[in-house]
Protein backbone atom coordinates (compact mmCIF):
# COMPACT_ATOMS: atom_id res chain seq x y z
CA UNK A 1 0.00 0.00 0.00
CA UNK A 2 3.06 2.73 0.83
CA UNK A 3 4.82 1.62 -1.72
CA UNK A 4 1.93 2.67 -4.16
CA UNK A 5 1.18 5.30 -2.20
CA UNK A 6 4.90 6.90 -2.44
CA UNK A 7 6.06 5.23 -5.84
CA UNK A 8 9.11 3.62 -4.38
CA UNK A 9 9.66 0.63 -2.32
CA UNK A 10 13.24 1.67 -1.33
CA UNK A 11 11.90 5.39 -0.38
CA UNK A 12 9.05 3.42 1.62
CA UNK A 13 12.40 1.60 3.83
CA UNK A 14 14.10 4.84 3.60
CA UNK A 15 11.16 6.39 5.39
CA UNK A 16 10.34 3.69 7.95
CA UNK A 17 13.96 3.90 8.96
CA UNK A 18 14.11 7.36 9.40
CA UNK A 19 10.54 8.23 11.13
CA UNK A 20 10.72 5.16 13.25
CA UNK A 21 14.47 5.72 14.38
CA UNK A 22 14.58 9.59 14.24
CA UNK A 23 17.11 10.02 16.61
CA UNK A 24 19.59 8.04 15.07
CA UNK A 25 22.22 9.49 11.99
CA UNK A 26 22.69 6.75 9.21
CA UNK A 27 25.70 6.28 6.68
CA UNK A 28 24.78 5.98 3.16
CA UNK A 29 26.71 2.52 2.98
CA UNK A 30 25.57 1.43 6.34
CA UNK A 31 22.00 2.09 5.29
CA UNK A 32 22.16 0.17 1.86
CA UNK A 33 23.96 -2.24 4.07
CA UNK A 34 21.21 -2.94 6.59
CA UNK A 35 18.08 -2.38 4.29
CA UNK A 36 19.52 -4.71 1.16
CA UNK A 37 19.24 -2.47 -0.93
CA UNK A 38 21.74 -1.01 -4.02
CA UNK A 39 23.53 2.03 -3.26
CA UNK A 40 23.00 4.17 -6.05
CA UNK A 41 19.17 3.97 -5.31
CA UNK A 42 19.51 4.44 -1.51
CA UNK A 43 21.81 7.42 -2.94
CA UNK A 44 19.20 9.16 -5.39
CA UNK A 45 15.96 8.71 -3.09
CA UNK A 46 18.26 10.24 -0.20
CA UNK A 47 18.45 13.21 -2.28
CA UNK A 48 15.09 13.44 -3.31
CA UNK A 49 14.18 12.64 0.45
CA UNK A 50 16.49 15.86 1.66
CA UNK A 51 14.98 17.89 -1.29
CA UNK A 52 11.67 17.00 -0.04
CA UNK A 53 12.86 18.43 3.61
CA UNK A 54 11.49 14.84 5.53
CA UNK A 55 15.90 14.44 5.98
CA UNK A 56 18.55 16.71 6.58
CA UNK A 57 22.17 15.54 6.11
CA UNK A 58 25.65 16.82 7.94
CA UNK A 59 29.28 16.21 8.18
CA UNK A 60 30.12 13.40 10.29
CA UNK A 61 31.84 12.98 13.68
CA UNK A 62 34.88 10.35 12.72
CA UNK A 63 34.48 9.19 16.55
CA UNK A 64 30.37 9.08 16.28
CA UNK A 65 29.34 5.57 14.38
CA UNK A 66 25.30 4.93 14.76
CA UNK A 67 23.94 1.75 16.47
CA UNK A 68 21.79 -0.25 13.83
CA UNK A 69 18.44 -1.82 14.86
CA UNK A 70 19.01 -4.67 12.48
CA UNK A 71 21.71 -7.09 11.84
CA UNK A 72 23.76 -5.72 8.77
CA UNK A 73 24.11 -8.33 5.78
CA UNK A 74 25.69 -7.98 2.79
CA UNK A 75 24.85 -5.06 0.23
CA UNK A 76 24.21 -5.93 -3.15
CA UNK A 77 26.30 -3.45 -5.11
CA UNK A 78 29.68 -3.38 -4.67
CA UNK A 79 31.75 0.29 -4.28
CA UNK A 80 33.33 1.64 -7.15
CA UNK A 81 36.77 1.00 -7.37
CA UNK A 82 40.05 1.23 -9.12
CA UNK A 83 42.93 -0.81 -9.84
CA UNK A 84 46.28 0.44 -9.05
CA UNK A 85 49.26 -1.98 -9.47
CA UNK A 86 47.14 -4.83 -8.13
CA UNK A 87 45.53 -2.97 -5.45
CA UNK A 88 42.05 -1.46 -5.09
CA UNK A 89 41.55 1.89 -4.43
CA UNK A 90 38.37 3.88 -3.39
CA UNK A 91 37.38 6.56 -5.78
CA UNK A 92 37.01 10.09 -3.76
CA UNK A 93 33.12 10.22 -4.39
CA UNK A 94 32.70 6.62 -2.07
CA UNK A 95 35.25 8.41 0.42
CA UNK A 96 33.18 11.88 0.34
CA UNK A 97 29.70 9.78 0.42
CA UNK A 98 31.23 7.90 3.77
CA UNK A 99 32.01 11.26 5.63
CA UNK A 100 28.66 12.71 5.43
CA UNK A 101 25.52 11.34 7.70
CA UNK A 102 21.45 11.31 6.93
CA UNK A 103 18.87 12.02 9.80
CA UNK A 104 15.31 12.54 10.40
CA UNK A 105 14.24 16.47 10.01
CA UNK A 106 11.63 16.85 12.82
CA UNK A 107 11.25 20.27 12.29
CA UNK A 108 9.78 19.12 8.67
CA UNK A 109 6.05 20.44 8.34
CA UNK A 110 4.44 17.09 7.80
CA UNK A 111 6.77 15.06 10.40
CA UNK A 112 4.19 14.08 12.53
CA UNK A 113 1.93 13.28 10.22
CA UNK A 114 4.03 10.86 8.00
CA UNK A 115 5.23 9.30 11.19
CA UNK A 116 1.66 8.40 12.12
CA UNK A 117 0.64 6.73 8.60
CA UNK A 118 4.17 4.74 8.74
CA UNK A 119 3.00 3.78 12.17
CA UNK A 120 -0.89 2.96 10.84
CA UNK A 121 0.76 0.79 8.26
CA UNK A 122 2.19 -0.96 10.73
CA UNK A 123 -0.79 -1.95 12.94
CA UNK A 124 -2.38 -3.33 9.52
CA UNK A 125 0.84 -5.30 9.08
CA UNK A 126 0.59 -6.59 12.50
CA UNK A 127 -2.89 -7.71 12.26
CA UNK A 128 -1.44 -9.81 8.54
CA UNK A 129 1.20 -11.16 10.87
CA UNK A 130 -1.42 -12.66 13.05
CA UNK A 131 -3.37 -14.11 10.54
CA UNK A 132 -0.22 -15.90 9.08
CA UNK A 133 0.93 -16.93 12.31
CA UNK A 134 -2.55 -18.60 12.88
CA UNK A 135 -1.57 -20.96 9.85
CA UNK A 136 1.64 -22.24 11.70
CA UNK A 137 -0.12 -23.83 14.32
CA UNK A 138 -2.54 -23.57 16.80
CA UNK A 139 -1.94 -20.19 18.39
CA UNK A 140 -3.76 -19.17 21.61
CA UNK A 141 -2.40 -15.57 22.61
CA UNK A 142 -0.74 -13.30 21.45
CA UNK A 143 0.58 -9.34 22.82
CA UNK A 144 2.45 -6.91 21.58
CA UNK A 145 4.49 -4.84 23.90
CA UNK A 146 7.58 -2.74 23.80
CA UNK A 147 8.23 -1.50 20.65
CA UNK A 148 5.08 -1.56 19.55
CA UNK A 149 3.61 0.50 22.57
CA UNK A 150 6.58 2.64 22.76
CA UNK A 151 8.80 1.35 25.76
CA UNK A 152 12.15 0.70 24.37
CA UNK A 153 13.33 0.04 27.61
CA UNK A 154 11.43 -3.54 27.45
CA UNK A 155 13.51 -6.61 26.48
CA UNK A 156 10.55 -7.99 24.71
CA UNK A 157 8.07 -7.15 21.79
CA UNK A 158 6.26 -9.90 20.86
CA UNK A 159 4.73 -12.55 23.13
CA UNK A 160 3.39 -15.74 21.99
CA UNK A 161 1.55 -18.97 23.11
CA UNK A 162 0.51 -21.97 21.80
CA UNK A 163 1.60 -24.67 19.42
CA UNK A 164 3.90 -23.97 16.17
CA UNK A 165 6.06 -24.71 13.26
CA UNK A 166 9.13 -23.13 15.04
CA UNK A 167 11.18 -22.64 12.16
CA UNK A 168 8.74 -21.27 9.95
CA UNK A 169 8.07 -18.72 13.14
CA UNK A 170 11.88 -17.61 12.55
CA UNK A 171 11.45 -16.80 8.95
CA UNK A 172 7.97 -15.03 9.96
CA UNK A 173 9.46 -13.28 12.59
CA UNK A 174 12.24 -12.00 9.57
CA UNK A 175 9.86 -10.77 7.34
CA UNK A 176 8.10 -8.21 10.58
CA UNK A 177 11.91 -7.52 11.09
CA UNK A 178 12.10 -6.28 7.94
CA UNK A 179 8.84 -4.72 7.35
CA UNK A 180 9.92 -2.73 10.63
CA UNK A 181 12.88 -1.80 9.97
CA UNK A 182 14.63 -3.56 13.42
CA UNK A 183 14.93 -6.63 15.84
CA UNK A 184 12.43 -7.88 17.23
CA UNK A 185 12.45 -9.57 20.03
CA UNK A 186 10.42 -12.24 21.10
CA UNK A 187 9.33 -15.30 22.96
CA UNK A 188 7.32 -18.36 22.78
CA UNK A 189 5.89 -20.57 24.91
CA UNK A 190 3.24 -23.46 25.06
CA UNK A 191 0.09 -23.82 26.98
CA UNK A 192 1.44 -25.88 29.65
CA UNK A 193 4.50 -23.54 30.03
CA UNK A 194 2.30 -20.31 30.40
CA UNK A 195 0.45 -21.90 32.89
CA UNK A 196 2.79 -22.67 35.10
CA UNK A 197 4.66 -19.30 34.83
CA UNK A 198 0.94 -17.98 35.90
CA UNK A 199 0.88 -20.12 38.62
CA UNK A 200 4.16 -19.23 40.18
CA UNK A 201 4.03 -15.27 39.09
CA UNK A 202 7.27 -15.57 36.87
CA UNK A 203 8.62 -12.60 36.95
CA UNK A 204 9.22 -12.43 33.05
CA UNK A 205 5.81 -13.16 32.43
CA UNK A 206 4.00 -11.01 34.49
CA UNK A 207 6.24 -7.70 33.54
CA UNK A 208 4.56 -8.43 30.04
CA UNK A 209 0.89 -8.86 31.80
CA UNK A 210 1.34 -5.75 34.15
CA UNK A 211 2.84 -3.41 31.49
CA UNK A 212 1.45 -1.64 28.53
CA UNK A 213 0.67 -4.23 25.78
CA UNK A 214 -1.77 -4.69 23.11
CA UNK A 215 -3.44 -8.32 22.84
CA UNK A 216 -3.81 -8.98 19.06
CA UNK A 217 -5.56 -12.88 19.73
CA UNK A 218 -6.55 -14.26 23.02
CA UNK A 219 -8.20 -17.12 21.77
CA UNK A 220 -8.99 -19.23 25.05
CA UNK A 221 -9.34 -16.24 27.10
CA UNK A 222 -5.85 -16.35 29.03
CA UNK A 223 -5.91 -13.09 29.72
Amino acid sequence: MLDKLFGSHTRVKLLKLFLLHHKQRYYIREIARNLSLQLNSVHRELVNLEEIGIIRSGAADPEEFSQTPIEPVEVAEEPKTATKKGKKVVKKEDKKADKKFYQANRDFAFFNEIKALIVKSQIMYEKDFADKLKRLGKIKLLVLTGFFVGNPDSNIDLLMVGDFNKVKLVKLVKELEDELVREVNYSTMTDEEFAYRREIADIFLYNVLDGDKIVVLDEDGLL
